[in-house]
């Protein structure tokens, strides 16, 4: 190791003599600059790039060390680590005796509550209040019937059979995000030209009108948080021994945009129509 260090250090100073002093010129013939083989040796270990391609006094050099660094002086940088501070550790470290915290008062002495000002109105109350979260708000995922049309014509979803919520997810037209259900949207209605039944949580009255004109049929289900994660989801349940919840009825504010309560499992049939369903689609 000291060999590789001094053969290291004479060719760090050979280059810097190299560097800091000009190349004398002569008129005395070439010969007398000729490179004695202890100059060639010092060459070959100054010109690291060109190693691979010759060797020095016809031996191939493999290995060079151009620099003190080795593994065993590896060192993070000034500053990079910095010692915790000892606190209560004599006077002479600058944290002893109140260890930073002054003399007497509730300060020096334990710790307050989160956002405590020492009496005075704190910030969380001199800020006045803004606006209010709807604990009845609900929130569904628009799908449009485009991107129905679409899936049929790709085999995913069978137009001859109810569509509902859970045939929506299975086939990718929805996502995973659903919160409190699907609302059928008129986007893509020209592509609508085939009866099409389906069981949603909303429906626009483009879309409606659309479905209807095409020989189909949109009904509008109602399902809570419990009975909308036993359709989308019955396998949790008999992983978990479970059964299936019943289903439950609309609130009293839900009932006029709901047509019929959800069913569980997810249907495959169509539920007959009242006479005046029936009526009001033939006029």
């Amino acid at each position: 190791m000291l060999r590789r260090r001094l053969i290291s250090l004479l060719s760090a100073s050979i280059r810097t003599s190299h560097n800091q002093f000009p190349k004398p010129t002569s008129i005395l013939p070439p010969r007398i600059f000729q490179e004695t083989p202890l100059l060639q040796f010092v060459k070959c270990r100054l010109d690291l790039s060109n190693l691979s391609s010759y060797g020095c006094l016809g031996y191939q050099s493999r290995r060079a060390y151009s620099s003190l660094l080795a593994l065993n002086d590896l060192r993070d940088n000034k500053g990079a680590r910095k010692q915790k501070t000892r606190k209560g550790r004599g006077i002479g470290s600058g944290k002893g005796k109140t260890a930073g915290r002054g003399h007497k008062g509730q300060k020096a002495r334990g710790t307050m509550k989160f956002g405590f000002e020492g009496g005075q109105t704190p910030l969380r109350r001199r800020l006045p209040k803004r606006g209010f979260k709807n604990p009845f708000s609900l929130t569904f995922q628009p799908v449009g019937l485009g991107k129905i049309s679409k899936l049929i014509n790709a085999g995913k979803i069978d137009s001859s059979e109810l569509i509902t919520m859970k045939t929506l997810k299975d086939a990718g037209a929805i996502g995973k995000q659903i919160r409190d259900g699907v609302r059928l949207m008129g986007r893509g209605a020209e592509h609508i030209q085939w009866p099409i039944h389906l069981e949603v949580s909303r429906v626009t009255v483009r879309a409606k009108a659309v479905v209807e004109a095409a020989g189909g049929s949109v009904r509008r289900v109602y399902y809570n948080k419990l009975g909308f994660q036993a359709l989308l989801k019955p396998e949790w349940f008999e992983k978990k021994g479970r059964l299936l919840p019943k289903a439950a009825r609309p609130p009293p504010k839900q009932k006029d945009k709901v047509d019929s309560i959800g069913r569980l499992p997810a249907p495959t049939k169509l539920i007959p129509l009242a006479p005046e369903e029936k009526e009001a689609i033939c006029a």
